[in-house]
């Protein structure tokens, strides 16, 4: 949609144009040799404890492991992000992905593809794919329309003709229920972020449901509900699998 004024008797009014665009995009897959891990997940699914404790399960049987994560708190767009998220700052709800996106271009850039191209394995917390359940939450708010959620392929850099991102080999997303992660969000000791709120995770988490059935070949579902440890060994289980099936192929 494109708007442009027109003088009518010393009036502004605004003609309004609808163009449908359509285009059929594949998702840009890591052509390097390292290997590109993320795990998803709502607000207190676990996924800063499962990213440490499977870094640690591959540094010692020698791989080459890099953490990052989405946003990336050393950059000064991360910075910013941090600040909005624990409300120190605020700005417009349209501008919200495109910072996030902003970061993500940077992280690619500089760390992620570098790891990658040096065969190196990168481990994330989040990928594009949050851009999705929150996006659409942020865009549309209460209404949760998914309706969006196609614009936000494009506009985030997934389905784009202009950039897009390296989709994960291999996304694990921690199911667990959202009374489960307001009751962990509330024993933790930190400060709370605008998302960590039951309403809006109940929204956040029908994202990720959307998800799982429009990619379900790109998310591999881990019960987060179990103890810690037992969810490490299903993450590094299911990691070490993929890693020996990709084995044959070059690309890897």
């Amino acid at each position: 949609t494109s708007c442009h004024p027109a003088l009518d008797a010393g009036s502004l009014h605004y003609i309004t144009m609808k163009v449908n665009v359509s285009f059929d995009l594949p998702l840009k897959r890591n052509p390097y040799k390292g290997r590109y891990i993320a795990i998803e997940g709502i607000d207190g699914s676990g996924k800063s404890t499962q990213l440490h404790a499977v870094r640690e399960y591959f540094v010692k049987k020698g791989k080459e492991v890099i953490l990052t994560s989405e946003p990336k708190s050393e950059l000064i767009t991360g910075q910013l992000i941090r600040k909005i998220l624990s409300s120190e700052s605020k700005i417009p709800s349209n501008a919200w992905q495109y910072l996030y996106s902003a970061d993500r271009v940077i992280n690619h850039e500089q760390f992620i593809e570098p790891a990658l191209k040096e065969e190196k394995m990168v481990i994330s917390h989040r990928s594009f794919w949050s851009v999705l359940p929150y996006g659409i939450m942020d865009r549309t708010g209460s209404d949760y329309d998914y309706a969006v959620a196609n614009s936000l392929l494009v506009s985030q850099g997934i389905l784009s003709h202009y950039h897009q991102f390296i989709v994960p080999d291999m996304t694990l997303y921690l199911q667990l229920p959202v009374d489960e992660a307001v009751k962990r969000l509330s024993q933790m000791d930190k400060e709370k972020e605008i998302y960590e709120k039951k309403s809006k995770l109940q929204k956040i988490a029908k994202g990720y449901d959307w998800l799982l059935q429009k990619y379900p070949q790109e998310f591999t579902v881990i019960d987060s509900q179990q103890d810690v440890a037992r969810v490490t060994a299903d993450i590094i289980a299911k990691i070490s699998n993929f890693v020996v099936s990709k084995a044959g192929n070059p690309r890897y």
